[in-house]
C-alpha cells in the first residue's frame, strides 16, 4: 500500500468510527431500540452517510480524493 492509500484507509477508519460512536449514543438515547439493534442500526447510518475517500494514480502522481452524499461531485484533498 501507497502512503496515500493508508492515508486514505486511516480517514474513512477515523470518520466512521466517529459517526458510529455518535449515532450509538444517539440512537441508544432517542429511540426506543435496545440491545443488538442499537450498533446494528448505528452501523447501517455510519455507513450510509459516511464520506468515501480513494488514493487513484493519475497523469500528474497519485491524489487522493473524497466523495460524500452532502457535497455535490467529487473533491480533491491535498
Amino acid at each position: 500500500m501507497t502512503k496515500l492509500q493508508v492515508r486514505a484507509f486511516l480517514y474513512q477508519l477515523g470518520t466512521f468510527a466517529i459517526l458510529f460512536i455518535a449515532g450509538r449514543f444517539i440512537i441508544a438515547q432517542y429511540t426506543g431500540l435496545t440491545g443488538f439493534w442499537i450498533p446494528v442500526t448505528s452501523f447501517i447510518v455510519a455507513t450510509l452517510i459516511g464520506p468515501k475517500f480513494q488514493a487513484v494514480k493519475t497523469k500528474d502522481g497519485e491524489k487522493l480524493f473524497m466523495k460524500w452524499i452532502f457535497i455535490k461531485g467529487i473533491r480533491e484533498i491535498g
